[in-house]
């Protein structure tokens, strides 16, 4: 019977033990949440106190930065102090005159092509660009006197296709692609560099040349000369190149002497 009450406490003994561990374990688990939740809510805490500090110096800086794209495209529009707007300027066709001269073996020809009508762009006091057009069918010459009767023969030969085929072409181009001012130019002196696109008969050639260009007020004024070849535009009647009789040989360039006036309106 003794043996019996020692194997009886023994067994109460073993399950207050495990009551207890039980109670123990509990109680940690316990403490272990309660403390993850204490954690998660000083994060969250200090997340939200990060957030609200950023919106706070956003607020007091002004606002939200610009993405660079956007400021660069709103920095494109804006003029700083002192620069001004491009100005067109219109050409004036009855102060404008383009002259040509051809020479040949023992001779030359002097004539006249009218102005139809061009612009040129003017920044500021600075020519950056332009076009002007030339009537082909006005195309007469002036050294042997429109009374002359060789005269009207050799005008329109000038138009057929032989030279500058007017009915096929009335209108020739020059297109200022560039200009370039010329450092410590004197005064009457060329001061620009132009460089452009001539179209004669549909084709189209660079030409670069020096130019005197004076800009006042309403009104700008350019002068210039320079050679043109006609084999690069197809005009080869009597070119050396085609085996024509040495005494009867065209020279292959022209010169091209222009006066521009235009003047400050709407095109």
């Amino acid at each position: 019977m003794f043996a019996d009450c020692r194997f009886g406490l023994r067994i109460e003994f073993s399950c207050c033990s495990i009551v207890r561990r039980w109670q123990q374990h509990r109680h940690n688990i316990t403490q272990k949440i309660i403390f993850n939740s204490n954690q998660s809510n000083r994060t969250r805490m200090h997340n939200n106190t990060l957030i609200g500090a950023a919106m706070a110096a956003l607020l007091l800086t002004g606002g939200f930065y610009a993405a660079p794209d956007q400021a660069e495209s709103q920095a494109q529009f804006t003029l700083a102090p002192g620069v001004t707007k491009a100005t067109t300027f219109a050409v004036d066709a009855s102060q404008s005159s383009i002259r040509w001269k051809s020479k040949k073996v023992g001779g030359e020809h002097i004539g006249i092509v009218k102005m139809a009508n061009g612009q040129l762009n003017v920044d500021g006091s600075k020519l950056t660009g332009g076009t002007f057009v030339a009537d082909m069918k006005s195309l007469r010459d002036v050294d042997k006197g429109e009374s002359n009767p060789f005269n009207e023969r050799l005008v329109n030969h000038l138009r057929s296709e032989d030279f500058f085929s007017v009915e096929k072409f009335p209108t020739s181009t020059f297109k200022i692609t560039s200009a370039k001012p010329i450092k410590g130019a004197k005064a009457g002196e060329p001061n620009y560099t132009i460089g452009g696109d001539l179209t004669i008969k549909g084709t189209t050639k660079p030409q670069t040349f020096p130019s005197v260009v004076t800009i006042s007020g309403d009104a700008v004024q350019a002068t210039a000369n320079f050679m043109v070849n006609r084999l690069d535009y197809d005009i080869k009647y009597r070119a050396a190149i085609i085996g024509t009789a040495a005494d009867k040989i065209i020279e292959d360039t022209f010169l091209l002497d222009l006066k521009i006036v235009a003047n400050k309106a709407s095109i």
